[in-house]
C-alpha cells in the first residue's frame, strides 16, 4: 500500500431500498442515483454549506426497481431503466425534470443503459437476453434502430467504446460481446471468453485501447484492443481483444462494478465483500497494483462505483484529488475523495 488516501466525504441518505447505480453528470456537479424504491435521486453540493444534499427526486415514471441511470454526454438528458421493462428519458424543463420519452420493447427487466460518446445512440440490455440500440433523438421519439441477439442468458451491462461506435455487452452466459455497425445493421464482431462466471460490467481507459471486466469469478481481466490484429478466433472473427493481465485474489466475493479514471491509470472496483479497492497501473509489469483497500465501505454489497467526471482537483499544496461515488445494498450512496501523495 502507498500513501494514497481514500477519505470519506459524505453519506447520502434518502433511498429506502438498495442503491443500484450512480452516475455523474458531465460537469461533475450533479450525481444521480437510482434504487429499488423506484426513484432517481439527484445530489449536489449546497452552495452555502458546501455539503452534499438531495437536489431533486425523479419518481412516478417507472413501476418497479430502477436498475440503472446514465446522463447523456452533454448532460441534457438522463435515462433510467427499470425492472418494469421500460427505459425513461428525462429532461430538465424549468426547475424540474420531466419525462420526454418512455421506450418500450424489452420483454423483461432492463438491466443497463449507455449513451454513445457522440450522443447519437442509446443502448439498453435486458433479462430477455437482448440488446437494443435506439436513436438518441427526441425529434424521432428515440426510435429503435436494432435488436441484437447472441447472448444465451440475462444481459447485465452495456458500455460504448470511448472513441469508436463499438458497443460491449456482458452477460450471465459468462461472455462479453463486442458489437459494431455495418451498413445500418449491427452485428457481433467478437465474443470474449475469459471469465468463468457471470460478467457484471466493464470499463474502458480514456483512449479505448484497454478494457477492464469484472465477474462472479472474483477476477478483474484487463483486455488489450488491437483493431489491426491479423489473428482470428475459432469462429473466424478477427481477434482484436486479448486478455493482457488478470487481477486475482484481491476480492473475496463477486465484483459487481469497475471504473477507470479518465486521466491517469487508476481502476476502482466495488464488490460483494462490501469493499472498495483502487488499483494503479504498474508500468514495469504491465499489470496493476492494489493501492487502496477500503473494507466495509458499505454495510452490504457494493453495486456501483464511479469516478467523478470532473478533472483532478489540485489544492494549495499541489496535492491532487478526485471524487468517487459508490452505491450499495445498504441503500446509501457514499462520496469519497481519492488523493495522490
Amino acid at each position: 500500500m502507498t500513501s494514497r488516501q481514500l477519505d470519506h466525504v459524505s453519506a447520502l441518505d434518502g433511498h429506502c431500498d438498495r442503491a443500484w447505480h450512480v452516475a455523474w453528470r458531465c460537469d461533475g456537479k450533479l450525481l444521480a442515483s437510482c434504487s429499488g424504491d423506484r426513484t432517481v435521486r439527484l445530489w449536489a453540493v449546497e452552495s452555502t454549506t458546501g455539503g452534499w444534499t438531495c437536489a431533486g427526486i425523479l419518481e412516478d415514471a417507472q413501476g418497479r426497481t430502477i436498475r440503472a441511470c446514465e446522463w447523456s454526454p452533454d448532460g441534457r438528458y438522463l435515462a433510467s431503466v427499470s425492472f418494469d421493462a421500460t427505459t425513461v428519458i428525462w429532461e430538465k424543463r424549468g426547475s424540474s425534470y420531466e419525462v420526454v420519452a418512455s421506450l418500450e420493447g424489452h420483454e423483461s427487466e432492463v438491466k443497463s443503459v449507455a449513451w454513445s460518446p457522440s450522443g447519437s445512440y442509446i443502448a439498453t440490455c435486458s433479462r430477455d437476453k437482448s440488446v437494443w440500440i435506439w436513436e438518441a433523438d427526441a425529434d424521432t421519439d428515440f426510435e429503435c434502430l436494432s435488436v441484437l441477439h447472441g447472448h444465451t442468458q440475462d444481459v447485465k451491462f452495456v458500455a460504448w467504446h470511448p472513441t469508436e461506435d463499438l458497443l460491449v455487452s456482458t452477460s450471465y452466459d459468462d461472455t462479453i460481446r463486442v458489437w459494431a455497425e455495418n451498413e445500418d445493421d449491427w452485428y457481433c464482431k467478437e465474443t470474449l471468453n475469459g471469465h468463468k462466471a457471470t460478467v457484471w460490467g466493464v470499463a474502458f481507459n480514456s483512449d479505448g485501447t484497454e478494457m477492464a471486466s469484472v465477474s462472479d469469478d472474483n477476477d478483474v481481466i484487463i483486455w488489450h484492443y488491437d483493431p489491426n490484429s491479423k489473428e482470428v478466433n475459432e469462429d473466424g472473427s478477427s481477434k482484436q481483444w486479448k486478455p493482457m493481465s488478470t487481477l486475482s485474489g484481491y476480492h473475496e466475493r463477486t465484483i459487481f462494478s469497475v471504473d477507470w479514471t479518465k486521466q491517469g491509470d487508476y481502476l476502482v472496483t466495488g464488490a460483494g465483500d462490501n469493499a472498495i479497492r483502487v488499483f494503479q497501473r504498474n508500468h514495469l509489469s504491465s499489470s496493476f497494483d492494489l493501492v487502496i483497500e477500503q473494507k466495509q465501505a458499505h454495510a452490504s454489497d457494493i453495486n456501483c462505483v464511479r469516478w467523478s467526471s470532473q478533472q483532478w482537483q489540485q489544492d494549495d499544496h499541489g496535492k491532487k484529488s478526485l471524487l468517487l461515488a459508490s452505491g450499495g445494498d445498504d441503500a446509501l450512496v457514499h462520496i469519497w475523495k481519492f488523493s495522490l501523495p
